[in-house]
């Protein structure tokens, strides 16, 4: 059944400022016209059929203004915009995502969906399942215990049970509770619904920019910039909430006394967790505000009457984040869970600080009814402030070094000087790791500074002779001297040749490099834990393992050492900077080439252009993380071990109390990545009736699209792959006549399949891992008088959805990929009117 509904949509305002003017200095006294443009707040009604509808609106306001003088010159804007959130529920295709895979048996499949697990309770598929990568679901009203005989409820199997539900109807086995098994478990919370697929924002932007003529100095014109910019945003989440009651608790009932569930936790007081309630918290919210300072003075002018010009520049950057996110504290939960009889009730064994007592263990409390008073003691806001400076100071000049029998040579030399400062100071409580289920904290400051030379060089080598309309090369370069870890160079040649005025070809070869952020030296060490299941010596002397860790992990522990014999502790891993461990800069290979041809089509044929561009980029010593497996796998398996540094120098010595170990993942050079393919480009405009035809076609195809984390390993090509298309493009049609515009536009993504790259066969697998061809239309008209500017449209046409895939390997929103090309809010009606004065 189709629901009706009117959809109520917010048309952003836009500013339209024109400016005509000749490109001459304001000491010439040009005319410059600037017109202010407001557009008026646009609320349009509109009827529609379908499923679900709203949200992810945008409202748009900008404001410009300006004047020249004889001397002078000053522009100015402000410019505000506001997204609305859209959510989960506001959205059919995210409202339950399921493994979305398919029945496969003797060569005969089934309709994709047919293999999802059918919830008896309500017949249909369940979802948000606990599985693996992009399914987000959690256990919610679920009590977890020691394992013992029960009554199975709906949908399980099986006599014994350690995951149970509350029913009191059931009178036999744990009386009040029936045993659940994986599937038959509870997932999904209608509050789930209103987590955020795009969060709400608000933007003000205020720039203003102006200058003087000051007369002298070269006819110099002294200049200014300036640009501040404040964001707020949030998100709405959904939590899952584990409760652990301390065995012997008085909190648990008679009848769950019996269970002794789990190993002491950082909140049972050095007790055993007698039983944990895995709880619906419900929603919270974590929100962002930003603010952006940006200021530019300049100078420039002419080095007296040599034909050089010179711009001096200092440019001053600053912003500073606040990030505050809803989080219970360990202490609080500590303490709460310790408790004494009062009344008839519970108190803190330590009342201190206004300590409320943990509820006691009922069928409500694992439903997600907690008392508003604990809650409100054991979760708090907490707030971190991040806060990063620039300053540079940047001195150029260009003119002509000498002249050529084809033209003349002009360079550009300069020098810049760079200081940056990160700030960025995490909450206290994740500082002293006293946020519960998140990792510990510590401040990320550091500095860096650099300094940098550069210069380029264009040459005119031919022009107008036989085959060589026109032949230049240009040649750059740029050295750079960081304090945090030395220098290095780039460099770029490149050049045109246009054997006719029709024909050019153009090639270019250069290097870069990407200096690591501040972030990547000097992150301060982020503290969480995996399981004991990790280490890679568990059960190594009776593991089927490599003779190089059957050696190692034998010098370290001793037979049979294994989870549940020893090995009860999770593995600590602590992130960190790599500055300390010389974080070097990535760097890069490019190589482009290119042909253009532009025809010469004959009278009222129009004109048209052509082109095909060949890239082949490669970036060497990325910046990354190994990976925790990475590195023990790479420690462990190799026959130097601890006294041949590679990995084992970011992996301690064994705990001599529980043999456990800590891995520090810390950023540092690894990762190879490669690109290449070819872009081709085509153009055409001409006289059509009455007005004027411009067509513009792009298209990208990708030969490579490949990485690898170590050296010693294989470039992982994932070309045409989900999220990694082959083929991407688009195409803008604009017809203009009079005052009137039309205009149609697609952008396509090509078809993905990743089916030979995951092992699988197409036509018998479970799993749907290939999406078709994407595309997105977009429509609009528009008409231009004197003072007004008004522009109407519509994108994504034809509501176009993203493709389904199935969960196991791709991260998902809803069933759809997560992947920047697809279009998640959905048909979107717009509006643009401008008025200039």
């Amino acid at each position: 059944m189709f629901l009706v509904e009117v959809v109520v949509v917010h048309i952003g305002h836009m500013a339209h400022v024109k400016q005509r003017h000749a490109d001459i200095s304001p000491a010439q006294n040009s005319a410059l016209e600037i017109f202010l443009a407001v557009e008026e707040l646009v609320v349009v009604e509109m009827l529609r059929q379908q499923y679900a509808v709203g949200g992810g609106e945008v409202f748009n306001l900008s404001i410009t203004s300006g004047f020249v003088k004889d001397r002078a010159r000053f522009s100015g804007s402000y410019d505000y915009r506001e997204r609305s959130e859209l959510t989960l529920g506001q959205r059919d295709w995210t409202q339950c995502n399921t493994p979305f895979r398919r029945t496969s048996a003797n060569g005969v499949v089934g309709e994709w969906g047919s293999l999802d697990y059918v919830d008896p309770r309500t017949g249909k598929a369940k979802c948000y399942p606990i599985g693996t990568t992009g399914d987000n679901g959690v256990t919610i009203n679920t009590l977890g215990t020691t394992t013992t005989a029960g009554v199975p409820g709906l949908g399980s199997t099986g006599t014994s049970f350690n995951r149970w539900r509350p029913n009191p109807a059931v009178t036999t086995g744990l009386v009040g509770y029936e045993g659940v098994t994986l599937n038959s478990r509870d997932t999904f919370d209608p509050r789930k619904l209103s987590e955020s697929l795009i969060s709400p924002t608000t933007n003000h932007n205020i720039y203003l920019q102006g200058g003087i003529d000051l007369a002298a100095l070269g006819d110099a014109e002294l200049y200014g910039e300036f640009l501040y910019n404040l964001r707020d945003s949030s998100q709405t989440g959904y939590r899952q909430f584990s409760l652990d009651y301390e065995r012997g608790s008085p909190l648990i009932p008679a009848n769950l006394a019996f269970s002794n569930f789990l190993p002491p936790t950082n909140t049972t007081n050095g007790n055993r967790v007698g039983v944990r309630a895995f709880i619906g918290r419900g929603n919270d919210e974590s929100s962002q505000k930003v603010d952006i300072v940006r200021a530019v003075v300049g100078l420039r002018g002419s080095l007296l009457k040599t034909g050089w010009d010179y711009d001096l520049v200092a440019t001053h950057s600053q912003s500073k984040g606040e990030y505050t996110f809803y989080s219970a504290l360990i202490d609080r939960l500590a303490q709460s869970s310790s408790v004494v009889a009062s009344g008839s009730g519970f108190a803190c064994a330590n009342p201190a600080g206004g300590c409320v007592a943990q509820p006691a263990l009922t069928a409500a409390v694992i439903g997600g009814q907690l008392p508003a008073a604990y809650i409100n003691y054991v979760f708090q806001n907490v707030t971190g402030v991040s806060k990063y400076e620039e300053d540079v100071i940047t001195g150029s000049v260009t003119g002509t070094l000498f002249s050529l029998p084809y033209g003349k040579v002009k360079a550009a030399l300069g020098a810049e000087f760079r200081r940056m400062e990160i700030d960025d100071t995490p909450p206290l409580d994740a500082q002293n790791a006293n946020l519960y289920n998140l990792t510990a904290a510590a401040p990320t400051r550091g500095s860096d500074q650099a300094t940098d030379v550069f210069a380029e060089v264009d040459i005119p080598l031919l022009a107008k002779l036989p085959l060589a309309h026109e032949l230049t090369a240009n040649v750059s370069g740029r050295w750079a001297d960081y304090k945090s870890y030395g220098s290095g160079s780039t460099y770029k040649a490149g050049v045109l040749w246009s054997p006719a005025k029709w024909l050019t070809l153009r090639a270019t070869k250069s290097t870069s490099y990407r200096a690591p952020a501040l972030y990547e030296q000097f992150l301060g060490a982020t503290t969480g834990f995996l399981a004991s299941t990790t280490d890679p010596c568990n059960n190594w002397d009776t593991a089927n393992i490599s003779a190089a860790r059957l050696a190692n992990c034998g010098s370290e522990l001793p037979p049979g050492w294994g989870v549940g014999s020893g090995n009860n502790s999770s593995l600590t891993v602590v992130n960190s900077g790599g500055a300390a461990a010389g974080l070097k800069a990535e760097t890069s290979e490019n190589k482009t080439a290119g042909i253009i041809i532009q025809p010469e089509l004959g009278t009222g044929l129009g004109e048209m252009s052509v082109s095909a561009d060949y890239f082949n980029i490669q970036v060497n010593n990325g910046v990354a993380r190994a990976g925790v497996s990475g590195i023990l796998s790479r420690c462990y398996d190799d026959p130097a071990f601890r006294t041949g540094g590679g990995f084992c120098r970011l992996v301690s010595a064994r705990s001599p109390a529980t043999s456990t170990l800590t891995v520090n993942d810390s950023f540092v050079n690894l990762a190879t990545d490669k690109v290449s393919g070819m872009d081709f480009t085509a153009r055409y405009t001409n006289n059509v009736g009455i007005g004027k035809l411009r067509l513009n076609l792009s298209v990208t195809k990708y030969k490579t699209q490949a990485n690898k984390l170590f050296a010693e390993d294989d470039l992982d090509d994932v070309n045409g792959t989900i999220t990694s298309p082959k083929y991407t493009g688009t195409l803008d049609v604009n017809y203009t006549f009079k005052d009137w515009r039309l205009y149609y536009g697609v952008e396509w993504v090509g078809k993905q399949d990743s089916y030979a790259y995951l092992g699988e066969d197409a036509a018998t697998s479970t799993y749907l891992f290939a999406v078709p061809n994407y595309y997105l239309h977009t429509v609009s008209l528009g008409y231009k008088a004197d003072k007004w500017d008004v522009t109407m449209g519509v994108r994504n046409l034809a509501d176009k959805k993203p493709p389904s895939i199935s969960s196991g390997f791709y991260n998902r929103v809803g069933n759809a990929p997560l992947y920047s090309g697809y279009d998640y809010v959905g048909r979107t009606v717009y509006l643009n009117v401008a008025k200039s004065f």
